[in-house]
């Protein structure tokens, strides 16, 4: 990547680091080695109450080399970084990984990937945009987002702050099977988070947009005045007696509730047992209308990528079709402790979509509303009450009671209640609202049922 980036290495340079500190680790004797190399750099200022509160120019580089010695099934794994990228840091990186590798015990599981399952020509995916943004720029966007969400409504009285970051990034990753790839990538973001306050109660809330495209956020003015509306409409907060009634959770408390999902099906809760969705693959765990996609190739996508972090070729895929489990998110040493084959997820997941299968349009938020008729919405929720081995779920909330299909009245000091199994199968509606937050992308969820605990 050519240094007028702001980048300290171009890509030829970091490949060549990653390529020695794997050769070395050969010649010592190292049965296998993958090595990752990577630099980022960006800045980021909050403004609060129209003063920059704080203002940080980061510049971050590392490297991290895992050796293996040994064959399966008689593997040791050592691991060992540094920020130091000097020839001598990486030399002593390298025998530092594998001194460890020599007193660990022997993993049956350990070990590079499958060779033919390594990508080939990895695809570009457009994820490199960087932003040249002074911070005189910065913070005249983050006053600009604040002063818009002050002016408002006069029950604003205090913030919490406006942000602006830019982040840009490179990495390359190599291994001793022959693969070596890498590629760069930016990230900007843009919130603000405000406290409203009436007769001496206050109410806080935020938005923020994130994206790959400094073009792409939210203009500041309306991202400040969305925070403060949202801030506002909770002042006036009631209590409610407890009751079984639907639960439509917003877009952004959907994302959350979505990845629950997620951690039930990762390969490392799957082989430890700690998961309430052991062995359901092929099995029903979601309504029959609803289907989850995985989309590595996304343009663009805040989590696209066209392999994992061993170097595993990504693929679109259905995990959910139709209600019924068709993938888990598998890395190669989760998939051999599961008899199974790598879903190229080390690392995670690669921008899922939930998509409500019927052949009405997926309502708008203010028809999804009407579809539930009468029940809680939530915008917030509190706590960590999930137990992912049962699926247990009970966690603080607020929102906003509604009857006839309309909001009545903003609702706190509640608690929400049931089952992750029980609630996923009873989705009933989707919403064409549609949010993308952390690679996950969803409209607001209904579920048909759940235990609200009040007075």
């Amino acid at each position: 990547m050519p240094k007028r980036h702001g980048f300290t290495f171009d890509a030829a340079e970091l490949r060549d680091m990653a390529e020695q500190v794997v050769g070395r680790a050969q010649r010592a004797g190292a049965s296998g080695c993958d090595c990752e190399v990577s630099e980022a750099y960006g800045l980021t200022v909050t403004v609060r109450k129209g003063k920059p509160d704080t203002i940080e120019h980061n510049r971050d580089r590392s490297i991290g080399v895992t050796v293996y010695l040994g064959e399966r099934p008689k593997v040791r794994r050592g691991h060992a970084s540094t920020s130091d990228l000097s020839r001598a840091a990486l030399e002593q990186t390298v025998d530092a990984a594998l001194a460890i590798a020599r007193h660990t015990a022997e993993d049956d599981c350990a070990g590079l990937p499958e060779p033919e399952l390594l990508a080939k020509t990895p695809k570009d995916l457009d994820l490199f945009h960087p932003w040249a943004l002074s911070t005189e720029e910065a913070i005249e966007l983050a006053k600009r987002c604040e002063d818009a969400a002050f002016a408002t409504a006069p029950v604003i009285r205090n913030s919490e702050g406006a942000t602006v970051s830019t982040q840009q990034s490179q990495f390359v990753l190599a291994n001793s099977l022959g693969f070596a790839g890498g590629f760069p990538g930016s990230r900007h973001y843009l919130s603000c988070a405000v406290i409203a306050e009436h007769r001496g109660l206050m109410q806080r809330d935020d938005w923020y947009s994130s994206s790959r495209v400094s073009g792409k956020l939210a203009e500041p003015r309306a991202l400040g005045r969305y925070a403060a509306q949202r801030a506002a409409s909770r002042l006036g907060g009631r209590k409610i007696a407890t009751c079984q009634a639907p639960v439509l959770f917003e877009a952004p408390a959907a994302i959350g509730l979505l990845g629950h999902f997620v951690s039930a099906v990762n390969g490392g809760n799957l082989y430890r047992k700690t998961s309430f969705l052991l062995d359901s693959l092929g099995k029903e765990v979601f309504a029959p209308e609803l289907s989850l996609e995985e989309r590595p190739f996304e343009p663009q996508g805040p989590a696209s990528t066209p392999f994992d972090d061993e170097g595993v070729a990504t693929r679109e895929r259905m995990v959910v079709r139709s209600g019924v489990l068709e993938g888990y998110f598998l890395g190669s040493y989760a998939a051999r402790k599961l008899g199974m084959q790598t879903t190229g997820n080390a690392g995670g997941h690669h921008n899922l979509v939930l998509r409500w299968k019927s052949r009405e349009r997926a309502p708008d938020f203010a028809g999804m509303l009407r579809r539930m008729g009468r029940g809680l919405l939530v915008t917030e929720l509190l706590g960590h009450g999930i137990n992912l081995v049962t699926g247990d779920y009970s966690r603080g909330a607020a929102g906003y009671w509604v009857e006839g299909g309309e909001i009545r009245f903003p609702v706190e000091e509640i608690t929400i209640a049931g089952n992750l199994r029980e609630m996923f199968k009873g989705i009933v509606a989707v919403g064409g609202d549609v949010l993308v937050r952390s690679g996950r992308e969803s409209g607001s969820i209904l579920i048909e049922n759940m235990t609200i605990a009040g007075d």
